[in-house]
């Protein structure tokens, strides 16, 4: 049993302009159901997290639509113009000191599996992240285009969510890192930046962030397979 409060954190105040759809990513739907709904669920049904708190942009107008939106342990923030800013945003509405899972938007097939992998290594000194293992051969390409060398391989990781880290260090940590224009990716490398010890966990290659539109196939898979489509979705 952990001594101090988990929280999830959200930010979904992005465009996701790579998609080429009128909506924001997160609001597309595979069979009738929003991606951001997939991403919530398994973070509102697990017991050991206190509450999930989304960033959205002042001009959302589709989050309140959704079944989801009534959950009684969602809480709704105004995001920045950046990742970073709305993280942070959500960060300042939470009172009390935990630990904080931050989660992207569009990466609806996070498993249970993942979430307890993270919560197992769960500290107030050190942050934790899922992460993928390169399989592939990685090349380094210049400004014009053209292949400039073969990167190794070896100990490479893809960068995923959920991204474990102390709440009071994640937000001091992306505060100094903005003021001083760190370029801050995701919440990890702020936190590399600050020198904070990170620990990569082997996580699943399944939990895929919708960036471009041949993603949502390969998402509806994934959901299928982890049993959270029902039948009346799947044959309609």
């Amino acid at each position: 049993m952990l001594s101090y409060p988990i929280y999830a954190v959200v930010p979904a105040a992005g465009i996701g302009s790579r998609m080429g759809s009128e909506i924001p990513k997160q609001y597309l739907t595979i069979n009738d159901k929003a991606i951001i709904e997939y991403t919530l669920e398994p973070l509102l049904n697990d017991t050991r997290i206190d509450s999930v708190y989304v960033a959205l942009s002042k001009n959302d107008k589709w989050f309140s639509e959704l079944a989801i939106a009534s959950h009684p342990k969602l809480v709704v923030v105004e995001g920045g113009v950046e990742r970073a800013d709305s993280v942070l945003s959500a960060l300042h509405a939470i009172e009390e000191d935990g630990v904080v899972l931050v989660h992207d938007a569009a990466r609806p097939c996070l498993t249970t599996q993942d979430i307890d992998l993270l919560l197992s290594n769960a500290s107030m000194d050190r942050g934790a992240i899922v992460g993928s293992l390169v399989r592939d051969t990685m090349k380094r390409i210049n400004s014009n285009g053209t292949i400039e060398n073969t990167v190794d391989r070896e100990n490479l990781y893809h960068a995923l969510t959920p991204q474990m880290f102390p709440l009071s260090s994640l937000k001091s940590t992306l505060k100094e890192a903005l003021a001083q224009g760190v370029t801050v990716t995701d919440e990890a490398s702020a936190m590399e930046w600050g020198g904070m010890q990170i620990t990569m966990l082997n996580g699943r290659s399944d939990n895929i962030k919708v960036t471009r539109p041949e993603d949502m196939q390969l998402a509806q898979l994934f959901l299928q397979s982890q049993g959270r489509l029902n039948n009346s979705q799947e044959n309609s």
